[in-house]
């Protein structure tokens, strides 16, 4: 009975495993990229740890837009010159929130656009054939 029990741990612990990091919280992504940003283990980190990381670490394409500054500003809005893991992590979160909410409303508007466009360009191409049947008939 023991050996069915650890040989079930076994097998499960890699997929579990597997699984947690495929499906990882953004809240754990950022403590985590806080964790290397703070190479001092201070607990907070500076405008300078942070600049550093950002040039480094290649950040997404909606921070890079913008910049280091902005996103500075928007992790220490009170110009403290240091912002604690939660703060990191919660306003971290909320940008990343706001870029996916911006980014794919505009990806819907520009694809509703395009559904549009080839629905009309269809429905013209089906109408003049539709009334050369319709004459004929």
């Amino acid at each position: 009975m023991s050996m069915a029990i650890s040989g079930m741990g076994a097998s499960a612990m890699p997929q579990a495993m597997t699984g947690a990091s495929m499906r990882m919280p953004p809240s754990q992504k950022m403590s985590n990229l806080f964790d290397q940003i703070d190479t001092s283990g201070s607990g907070t980190i500076s405008k300078q740890q942070f600049e550093q990381a950002f040039q480094s670490m290649n950040p997404s394409k909606g921070f890079q837009k913008m910049g280091a500054d902005a996103v500075w500003a928007k992790l220490d809005p009170n110009g403290t010159g240091s912002v604690s893991k939660q703060d990191f992590v919660n306003n971290m979160a909320s940008m990343m929130s706001q870029m996916r909410h911006h980014h794919h409303g505009q990806a819907s508007a520009q694809s509703a656009a395009q559904t549009v466009g080839s629905s009309m360009s269809s429905l013209s191409s089906l109408g003049g054939s539709g009334s050369n049947v319709n004459t004929s008939a």
